[in-house]
Parts: structure tokens; sequence; C-alpha cells
């Protein structure tokens, strides 16, 4: 009995004394956390939500809004606070950026990283290894440009201009599925066509497989994609998302779709090694750079090595496919909103193109209004909606010191939205982009800016333009009455809609 009254007493003692750590502990972090306040409060900025938690339950609530949009709140900060603010979260203050002075600095200088905070926490999603350290989520500029020093032969031009070949390809097979819809008046919805299309194109120009989405449409790897997409978006914003038990089943559904993708990645890699072992011809597509990356590293062991090339596998279909469809659908929203752009894009088209059905490389360069269409589209939707970047020093913006050592995000959304730099930033206006158009200034970043813009820039809008071109040669669409044109917020932004179109053929007379 007195043995267990002494283990009482110590297991007492021993509660006690971690109480008093935890407590200590807490009360140091909250002091931390006012330091931090003390630090950066200078900068204007929307009031915190509370003391510990800052902005972040703004944000939460904001995700679950069924027709939010958190770029919009963004943009009504920017309108209201100016061309730098501060947003807290625990002890993590970010500046969001719209000054093109400090765009430019930040943006075109290697002396910025890319921001460890979100980057190196894609490395994961929920505990499952998803982008890791591939060609976007790298944040140490000597491993990044060795990656895109390897990459970037697959997306020369010279190398582009061979792809043309399978860009009309696959958009042919997208005008097949759309003549067996034309002149029944059947409702289509065009962001999933083109979504079918566009993942079509990345797995057959960049991985060498034929997917036939628009055939094989209960394709889980189709699935998987738009489940990681989503999973992104609550993994970043959320940081409570996970410890939400009605939250467990879509945790692990987004869990086993990052499994599912890097399981295929690992089959196709597998397949192309094996072709190279027996001697066999192989392109010199994004696969074959990827499997160079192996030998980047001299030290690296085998599993590193694997471990990368899944890592850009799964980046490539991330950031290569979705994008470019939901710019496509977008466009052909606007397209259908504003006939008399329609009537010009077309008449464009019809005057480079005529009736022939393959569009050779030197033709896109014709296409310059088209360009402006898609470039306005861009401005206005821009899919990947923004970027970030690390300070590691202090900083003067618009007058205004910002201390090092905080992130710093660049909005394009918000930055094509803005009056002070866009007259009527509402306004869908293709001419904004003519020739002789006075050209923005570091406000329009849809790939980003400097040495980590989007590699696959020039990959994406060939791609776009071959696909609405032969759209505008071949049919007319109007949108069907009652939908929303609303922006649905997944990691990038698509059409909440998805665009719902009645199909025709062409006739003379448009609209």
């Amino acid at each position: 009995m007195a043995v267990l009254q002494e283990i009482t007493g110590w297991l007492s003692h021993i509660m006690f004394y971690v109480l008093c750590v935890v407590l200590i502990a807490f009360v140091a972090y909250c002091l931390y956390v006012r330091h931090v306040h003390q630090k950066y409060d200078h900068i204007p900025g929307p009031p915190r939500d509370n003391f510990l938690l800052g902005h972040t339950p703004t944000f939460i609530k904001e995700i679950n809004k069924s027709d939010g949009v958190i770029h919009d709140l963004f943009l009504e900060w920017a309108e209201k606070y100016g061309p730098v603010y501060r947003l807290n979260s625990l002890h993590f203050v970010v500046v969001m950026i719209y000054c093109p002075e400090t765009t430019k600095t930040v943006l075109m200088s290697p002396k910025y990283p890319k921001d460890p905070f979100v980057y190196k926490r894609l490395f994961n999603l929920f505990g499952k290894r998803f982008l890791g350290n591939g060609l976007v989520t790298a944040t140490d500029h000597d491993v990044w440009y060795r990656q895109r020093r390897i990459m970037d032969p697959a997306f020369s031009s010279s190398y582009l201009r061979g792809l043309m070949g399978t860009f009309n390809e696959m958009s042919e097979r997208l005008m097949n599925e759309l003549e067996e819809t034309a002149d029944t008046n059947t409702p289509v919805v065009m962001h999933d066509m083109v979504n079918c299309v566009t993942l079509d194109v990345i797995a057959k120009v960049a991985f060498g497989v034929d997917l036939n989405l628009l055939k094989n449409t209960d394709s889980p790897f189709q699935t998987a994609i738009e489940l990681c997409l989503k999973g992104m978006v609550y993994y970043l914003r959320d940081p409570f998302f996970k410890l939400n038990p009605k939250n467990w089943k879509t945790v692990q559904q987004i869990k086993d779709a990052a499994e599912l993708l890097r399981a295929t990645g690992e089959k196709w890699i597998q397949n192309r090694k094996t072709a190279v072992e027996n001697g066999e011809d192989v392109p010199k597509d994004i696969l074959t750079q990827i499997l160079k990356t192996a030998g980047m590293h001299e030290k690296a062991n085998n599993l590193e090595d694997h471990e990368l090339m899944l890592d850009n596998f799964v980046t490539f279909f991330i950031a290569g496919q979705e994008t470019t469809a939901n710019q496509l659908s977008f466009a052909i929203m606007e397209l259908g909103r504003h006939p008399e752009i329609y009537k010009r894009a077309k008449a464009e088209v019809d005057e480079v193109l005529g009736m022939k059905r393959e569009i050779v490389y030197e033709d896109l360069g014709k296409l310059s209004y088209l360009s402006q269409v898609l470039k306005e589209t861009l401005r206005l939707y821009p899919t990947a909606p923004g970027t970030s970047r690390w300070l590691p020093d202090d900083i003067i913006i618009n007058g205004l010191k910002v201390p090092g050592g905080c992130a710093a995000i660049f909005s394009s959304y918000v930055s094509g939205r803005l009056e002070k730099f866009f007259k009527d930033p509402l306004k869908f206006d293709p001419e904004r982009f003519d020739v002789n158009a006075p050209k923005p200034y570091y406000c329009y970043y849809p790939f980003a800016l400097g040495p980590r813009s989007c590699l696959g820039q020039g990959f994406s809008q060939m791609e776009a333009k071959v696909v609405l071109a032969k759209l505008l040669q071949r049919f007319e669409f109007s949108l069907v009455a009652g939908q929303s044109f609303d922006i649905k917020d997944t990691g990038t932004l698509r059409p909440r809609s998805g665009v719902i179109c009645t199909i025709k053929h062409c006739t003379q007379d448009v609209f």
C-alpha cells in the first residue's frame, strides 16, 4: 500500500511538472507570436480574427462556402489596404504584394526562393508522398536548376514543333465526339470534354501512353487527379481539415489517389526503362528527361533516384493538364457571352485555316487575335492564380519596410482585376493584348515570371490554340441559358457550371 502511495505521489509530481512545462511552452509561444505581431503590424492589413489563429478562421470560412473564391477576398483587401498588406496565421506572416516594381524585383531574381512553407508542404499530401522534390516544389535553387536544365530539351521550340501532329490528332478526337451531338441540341459540358483532351495530350506527348479518355470515360486516373487537386486546397488552406472525423473518408480517398498517381508513374517509367534496355527507339519526351534526372546526383541511392522520377511524373500531370483545360473552358465561355468577339475570332480562323483539317506550326503565328483571346482569358481567369516567394532579407515595398523572414504572395488573379492596372478590369476585352496596345508592366503573370516561370507555357498555349481553332472552324456553339458563370476554386480556377453549350455544324452566318 505504501509503495502504491509512493508511485501515485511520483506520478502526481510528474504530471505537475509536465503541466508546468506545457504552460511555460505555451506562454513562450504566445510571447513569440506577440513578437511577430509587433515586428510586422506596421504593415496594413485586415483585423485578425483572434490572437493565435490570425486570419485562419476567415480562410476556412471562405473555403467552406459553396460559392466562395478566396481570391475575391484578396482582391477586396488589395483595393482597401493597397499594394502590400499583411496576413497572419499562428506565428506565420504572409505579405500580399501588388506592386509592379517589387513583383519585378522578386520574381525575376533567383535570390528569392519559393516559399518553403507552401512548396515543402506539398512534398506530401496528408502523409503520402506527392510532389516531393520535383520541378515545381524544389525550393533549393541549385537542385531546381539542375532539374530544369535536364527538362529544357523536352520544351524546346524544335521539339514543340514536332508535337503539332499529336495536338491535331487529339483535337480531332474531340471534334469527332462533338459531331455526334451537333444539330441535335444536346447540351455538352465543354469542360469535361476539353479536360479529356488535355489529359490525353499530356499522356501521349509526355509519356507515350494513349488514354483515349473521350471513349474510356471510367478511367480512375482522371478521378485521381481531380481528388489530388482538391486535396491540395484542403491541405494548404485548412490546417485542421484532417482532424475533423467527418473528413477522414475524404482524406483517405485523397491519399489513395496520390498513391495511384505514383503507382501509375512507376509502371510507365519501368516500361520505358525496359524499352531503353532492349535498344528500342524512344522519343525525347518528358519521360525520357525524367529518366535522366536519376543521374542528377552522383551519390544518390536508387530509392532517392526512383522517388525523384515519380515526383516529376506527378508534377507534370498535375501542372500540365488541368490548367490548360480550364483556360479553354473559360475562353469558350467568354466567346459564347460575346458574339462580336466570337465572330472576329472565327473570321480569323476561317481566313488562316480555310477548310484544311491539319493545323501546322506556321498557322499558329497567324492566329494573332485568337492569341489575344487566350491571353485575355488568363488575365481574368488565371488558372494557376498565384505564386509565392520567401523574403530572406528586409525589403522596401512602395516606401514601406517589410522585415525579412516571411513569405510573399503574388496573385495574378488580383493584379489582373485591379482598376489601377487594367481599365474596366471585369470587361472581357482581347484588345488589351493587341500588338500596338500598351503592355502591362509586371502585373500580368499567369505563368509566373523569371527563372521559376512555368516551363510548359509554350506547350500549353500551342495546345489551347489548336483545340480552340478547330472548334471555331468546325462548329457554332452557344451557351445554354440559366447556367452560372461564376468561378469554382479547386486549387486551380475553373468555370463552376463546366460551360454547358449546344453545338451545331458551322453555317455561313454565325450568331
